[in-house]
């Protein structure tokens, strides 16, 4: 009866244990919900709206050999895409170390302390006021088992971070290319307007000409000469200026190539044989997919949807498999004895119970992360409809500016010979052949202005439509943003 009422004692005591431990415990917070996704149909992107893709090279759509040397040569020693790499390896790396913390841990310990042994401990009078050995050799085994997973989320927030990390670094890409095109068509528009005031300083030259004859035949005045002969050093000068800007945006693509000054020397692109892409009607649907830092947004979110799981089940309890085997003993001589040997296996529970709030807080910061993730993920969703709205719009209205553009060069043109004929003739002032001329110089350069910005609309809306980039999450477990995702 005795036999049987101490069993009877200490099986209810193993009962009431936990459920005094699980009575006591600390408890998660009770948290508002999370700020919603932006749908995709909310912003105004639609289904029917598709657009063709673009390459990853999107840069060799504008067939030029030269340009393309040089965004190959920036990207495979671009210094920025080695700070970009460095955090992908390092994101990468913390994912691994998450993982290894869901597999078991097998180490091996060897001891040997010599050391004196006080009278007054526990040890028996042979030892206690001796000087000995303690030596210890072990083999010992942990195992966290994931019953309420804690690591499973732990290791879908460092996969989302490392996503994260691979699309920020696919950006860096995205963002050195684009400066290397827009700074080649800069280049390009410069030698354009280089090359019109050089034709402006030759076609100043004959009309110099023109005006020292009549003067000479006693048909023009030193006024008329004076202010033909002032317009040649004012488009030499325009050339220089010309030049030093030329000179900037070279030293701007060697720097942009890891290349020495004077590499860039001899580029003399020409802007008439880069030819812009056609352009779709509206945004595509795609673009979710399609935008480097939308997918970074995006798994960050997703990275904060773990965390704040992670923070969840740390209220519950943590259980460990402890094993052990080995020897342990007083003395080298008989650290492998039978009698030495050690053994132990079993399950480490813990769990919290009072902890001053310390777990709320945590809670409740990893529920703010989360709410700050997904406002980045929607703002950055708002802009890339926005910035890829603006560019197709701008390049519509650039083509348009065009069209009239040319028309009015013609008209120009025209009007410009005609003043020279009919100065030549004596039929019309000198007055009107500058105003002719000056109206014929603005709109070559309008007509160079505006074919480099279509050019630079063209890479700038590439960009705008994530430059080729396509999101691989399935490579990377990563997982949908549910929209209206509530707090665990």
């Amino acid at each position: 009866m005795v036999v049987t009422a101490l069993v009877r004692r200490r099986v209810l005591l193993a009962i009431a244990t936990p459920v005094l431990w699980l009575g006591g415990c600390a408890v998660p917070a009770r948290l508002p919900p999370p700020v919603a996704p932006l749908d995709a149909s909310a912003v105004g992107l639609r289904p029917d709206a598709t657009s063709a893709p673009i390459g990853e090279a999107w840069w060799r759509v504008f067939n030029d050999p030269g340009l393309d040397a040089l965004v190959d040569k920036a990207l495979a020693d671009g210094p920025s895409l080695e700070i970009a790499a460095a955090r992908f390896r390092r994101a990468n790396a913390a994912a691994a170390r998450v993982d290894a913390e869901n597999k078991p841990f097998v180490a091996a310990r060897v001891d040997a302390i010599y050391q004196r042994f006080p009278e007054h401990a526990l040890y028996p009078p042979s030892i206690g006021g001796t000087q000995q050995t303690l030596a210890t050799t072990q083999l010992a085994m942990s195992w966290e088992l994931d019953f309420f997973g804690r690591n499973r989320a732990a290791l879908a927030a460092a996969l989302g971070n490392a996503g994260a990390a691979q699309a920020d670094a696919a950006m860096a890409r995205l963002l050195l290319s684009s400066q290397v095109v827009r700074n080649y068509i800069q280049l390009a528009r410069l030698q354009a307007l280089r090359e019109v005031a050089e034709r402006a300083l030759s076609q100043r030259n004959e009309v110099l000409a023109l005006v020292r004859r009549r003067t000479s035949a006693g048909l023009d005045t030193a006024v008329e000469l004076q202010q033909a002969e002032g317009a040649i050093p004012d488009s030499q000068q325009s050339i220089e200026a010309l030049d030093e800007q030329i000179t900037a945006r070279r030293h701007a693509l060697a720097a942009l190539t890891v290349q020495p000054l004077d590499a860039t020397e001899s580029l003399r692109p020409r802007i008439s044989h880069l030819e812009p892409q056609p352009l779709p009607a509206r945004v595509p649907a795609d673009l979710l997919g399609r935008r480097a830092d939308i997918d970074a947004a995006r798994r960050r979110a997703e990275a904060a949807v773990s965390e704040l799981e992670v923070a969840h089940a740390d209220f519950y309890p943590s259980v460990n498999l402890v094993a052990f085997a080995g020897y342990n003993a007083l003395g080298f001589d008989r650290l492998f004895e039978d009698g030495s040997r050690a053994l132990g296996i079993g399950p480490a529970i813990r769990l919290p119970i009072f902890d001053a709030g310390r777990l709320r807080a945590n809670q409740r910061a990893k529920a703010a992360d989360l709410d700050a993730a997904i406002a980045a993920y929607n703002a950055a969703l708002l802009e890339a409809v926005r910035d890829a709205a603006d560019r197709i719009s701008a390049l519509q209205s650039i083509d348009r500016q065009q069209q009239d553009q040319t028309r009015a060069q013609g008209f120009a043109e025209r009007a410009y010979r005609l003043a020279v004929q009919r100065y030549e003739s004596g039929l019309s002032s000198y007055l009107v052949v500058l105003t002719a001329e000056n109206t014929v110089l603005a709109q070559r350069r309008a007509a160079a202005d505006l074919r480099a910005r279509a050019l630079d609309g063209q890479a700038e809306l590439m960009r705008a439509l994530g430059g080729g980039y396509v999101a691989s999450a399935d490579d990377l477990r990563a997982r949908h943003l549910a929209p209206g995702k509530s707090h665990p």
